[in-house]
């Protein structure tokens, strides 16, 4: 390991390149990476919905609950299964364990629903699966608002709602508090009279209409053609038109017999903003995609497309979940660029100026590896990693303080800088690496904390043992190098220094300033160990007490 280190090192050319490659590649990576609030966490839950109108609570129960819960207990890896029975409506919640695989977990229920199907009432409809994902909640909602006809607030939603969809990180735009559009065909009984039309006669001219009929095939010997039935309504005008009953050459069509008009069904819920009628457009976006470049791409989109419109049209946003990332991000880059102050303040104040700016380039290389290594893995800038990278600061620079250090203790008795550095690599790789495998084993079993919760925050340990593991190479490769060219020993520590090197045959007791002083007073306190093990003992006692 060493003599590789050693063939490494001598080739300065080759490691410099390398690092400004891999800095450049770190520094394109945060940029292009995702920037989310949360980690992207599959959670194993899954829900079943069955509506079934006018069914009470506990009719619900017996007739929906009961029979999808008897289906889904034999499922392998369930962890628990909680029905929900209400007015007109059911519903099951399937928790897995955290280690399932998902995809085989969807698959089951899915399945399982379908069998469980035969068993509902034949009124209920078909039940929907739908998978729990934290990620995959609206990041931004798009809102029109204003006292105008709610078919012109439909109309413009939906034209905003088709360009939205256009945007590829975009995977749903949904319209939230519209009410679904409609025909409503009044029958005016006296018309029905008139026309001698009964009642069995128009139910059954209405059913056999706005229906898909294949009509199959026709082998005309040289090919074969496809046979399409017009019988789906695709306008009003085909509802109008509808035959009821044909007497002679009269044909007394649906319109002749009702009032046909558009309208919405009936109200259930209500969207306001600021008082206003709305409606509102929840943005999901795709899973990795970039939530902020994302609703910017939104918010442009809507301010290209809504040019034009009328002044009582008010076009809004809320619940934008980029501007609470930009605030925790934000923050936690704050923290980071102050612990970097800090320690930088630090180095320069114990190593000097030139040394600390040797030692403070292992922070920002460090960081740029681990943004690599973060977009390598597939993975995204989240509050989890960047508090991760909060408690490495002050780690990052303990292997280069160690380095540069014995560097400038070699070049302080007459060593070339190139060599002083070598050595000091040579000779401080096995305690570094050990130091910094220890610091990593810590952090360690955090990597299996079993469940959600362990799946969270795993984030953590796993930016903690990259980014350390990248201030190691810093320390061991890059900072010799450098050290190669720009290694030179501080002045006013070059006395301590050389009084070390010639001490260590001698009285270290005889150093003077602040290392003296440390020195002297080790020196006193190894000579009574028991009595300094008994007051270290008490303290730790005393701490667990207070």
């Amino acid at each position: 390991m060493i003599k590789t280190l050693e063939a490494i090192l001598n080739r300065p050319r080759v490691v410099l390149t390398m690092m400004v490659v891999l800095v450049v590649a770190g520094i394109s990576s945060y940029i292009s990476l995702p920037k989310e609030a949360e980690p992207n966490i599959e959670v194993p839950v899954y829900y079943v919905a069955i509506p079934l109108q006018g069914v009470s609570p506990e009719d619900a129960e017996r007739l929906l609950v009961k029979p999808m819960e008897e289906k889904l207990r034999g499922l392998d890896g369930v962890k628990e299964i909680t029905g929900i029975a209400s007015q007109g409506f059911a519903a099951i919640i399937v928790e897995f364990e955290a280690e399932i695989d998902t995809r085989k977990a969807s698959r089951d229920v899915r399945e399982k629903v379908d069998l469980a199907k035969a068993d509902l009432p034949a009124d209920a409809e078909d039940p929907v699966v739908s998978e729990v994902n934290l990620n995959l909640f609206p990041t931004l909602l798009v809102t029109l608002s204003g006292e105008v006809p709610e078919r012109t607030l439909f109309r413009h939603a939906k034209k905003l709602q088709e360009q939205i969809e256009t945007i590829p990180s975009v995977l749903e735009a949904n319209l939230v508090g519209q009410r679904e559009e409609l025909l409503e065909v009044n029958i005016d009984e006296l018309k029905l009279e008139a026309y001698q039309v009964s009642q069995l006669e128009l139910i059954t001219a209405v059913t056999r209409n706005n229906r898909l009929v294949a009509a199959g095939s026709i082998d005309a010997g040289k090919g074969s053609f496809n046979i399409k039935v017009p019988g789906l309504f695709a306008t009003a005008q085909d509802v109008f038109s509808v035959p009821i009953k044909v007497n002679g050459d009269a044909v007394v069509t649906l319109g002749d017999i009702a009032d046909i008009r558009r309208t919405f069904k009936d109200t259930s819920s209500y969207f306001r903003i600021n008082g206003r009628p709305a409606i509102g457009i929840s943005i999901i976006k795709r899973l990795g995609e970039n939530i902020v470049s994302t609703n910017q791409q939104v918010r442009d989109i809507v301010e290209k497309t809504t040019k034009g419109w009328p002044t009582q049209v008010h076009v809004g946003f809320a619940l934008d979940e980029s501007q609470m990332i930009f605030e925790v991000l934000g923050s936690l880059q704050s923290a980071i660029l102050t612990a970097i102050a800090l320690v930088m303040v630090i180095c320069v104040a114990a190593l000097g100026m030139r040394t600390a700016l040797m030692v403070g380039l292992a922070i920002p290389t460090s960081f740029m590896l681990g943004f690599l290594m973060v977009n390598l893995m597939g993975n995204s800038i989240n509050n989890m990693l960047m508090f991760g990278m909060v408690l490495t600061v002050g780690m990052l620079v303990d292997g280069a303080i160690v380095i540069t250090e014995y560097a400038d203790r070699k070049m302080s008795e007459g060593v070339d800088r190139s060599k002083a550095y070598i050595l000091a690599a040579k000779r401080m790789f096995w305690p570094v690496a050990s130091s910094t495998a220890t610091t990593l084993a810590a952090f360690l079993p955090m990597l299996f904390w079993p469940g959600v919760t362990g799946k969270f925050m795993a984030n953590l340990p796993i930016t903690v043992i990259i980014v350390l593991s990248a201030s190691l190479v810093t320390a061991m490769v890059f900072l010799p190098v450098i050290g190669r060219y720009f290694g030179k020993v501080n002045k006013s520590a070059s006395d301590t220094l050389q009084a070390l090197s010639a001490s260590e045959n001698g009285d270290l007791r005889k150093l003077g300033g602040v290392t003296g002083l440390y020195v002297r007073v080790l020196s006193g306190m190894i000579r009574f160990p028991l009595f300094v093990t008994a007051i270290a003992l008490g303290l730790i006692v005393t701490s667990f007490m207070v």
